[in-house]
């Protein structure tokens, strides 16, 4: 009876090995595109340009998140935050931060909200629509979240770590809008739409370009 039953333990183990080096083969493929797609959000945040008469020059445009949207539909929602908080890390290696790495904090922060709704909306309705619905929540609870993040944390460590007093840094949005004469103003007026736009553009670019490099980033041959 013994050796019965270590042959049939060891029939199933035979049968169920194919699956479970499917899985480990997936999960290694996941990791090397999430590797790939942090190192190319880490360029993406060197290509920047600020918006003229529509944000104070220190408030620049980039399309670094684009990286972690492809990953959270690709991969999964917890690639996106994983390629968020890779590429911060890559910054803060490489280039170094000098905010303490606050700036680095807000900037995954911010990442991780817009990949993870997006993925998860996507994971439970996996069509076009699911992945449009996602991608532009995502991009609505990143412009939220700007609001809470750049008043406590971002605002306060410019103040902190580039010795700009908050009245100047307010004075650079009233050469915009004079009327914008509060903190608070300034972000709700300025940047809660500009990180939504930001996020718009990464979502058009995402749907832009999912579709071609959707073989790589599956792990399909064709």
């Amino acid at each position: 009876m013994q050796t019965d039953s270590a042959s049939d333990k060891n029939f199933v183990n035979a049968s169920a090995s194919p699956e479970v080096k499917k899985s480990a083969d997936e999960r290694a493929h996941k990791l090397v595109m999430a590797g790939m797609l942090s190192a190319v959000a880490f360029i993406l945040m060197f290509i920047d340009f600020p918006i003229p008469m529509l944000m104070p020059a220190f408030v620049k445009m980039d399309i670094s998140d684009l990286p972690a949207l492809l990953g959270a539909f690709a991969l999964g929602p917890i690639y996106g935050v994983i390629i968020s908080l890779l590429k911060n890390l890559l910054i803060i290696v490489i280039k170094g931060s000098t905010t303490a790495c606050t700036g680095e904090l807000c900037n995954f922060l911010l990442g991780a909200v817009f990949s993870v709704v997006a993925g998860v909306i996507y994971k439970l309705n996996k069509n076009r629509h699911g992945a449009l619905i996602g991608a532009v929540a995502g991009a609505a609870a990143m412009a939220v979240l700007s609001l809470p993040i750049n008043y406590f944390i971002s605002y306060p460590a410019y103040v902190k770590f580039y010795g700009l007093p908050l009245d100047v840094i307010i004075s650079m949005y009233q050469a915009i809008l004079p009327s914008a004469d509060t903190l608070l103003k300034c972000l709700v007026i300025f940047n809660m739409p500009f990180t939504l736009v930001k996020g718009l553009i990464d979502v058009v670019l995402c749907f832009m370009i999912y579709k071609p490099l959707s073989p790589i980033l599956h792990g399909r041959k064709h």
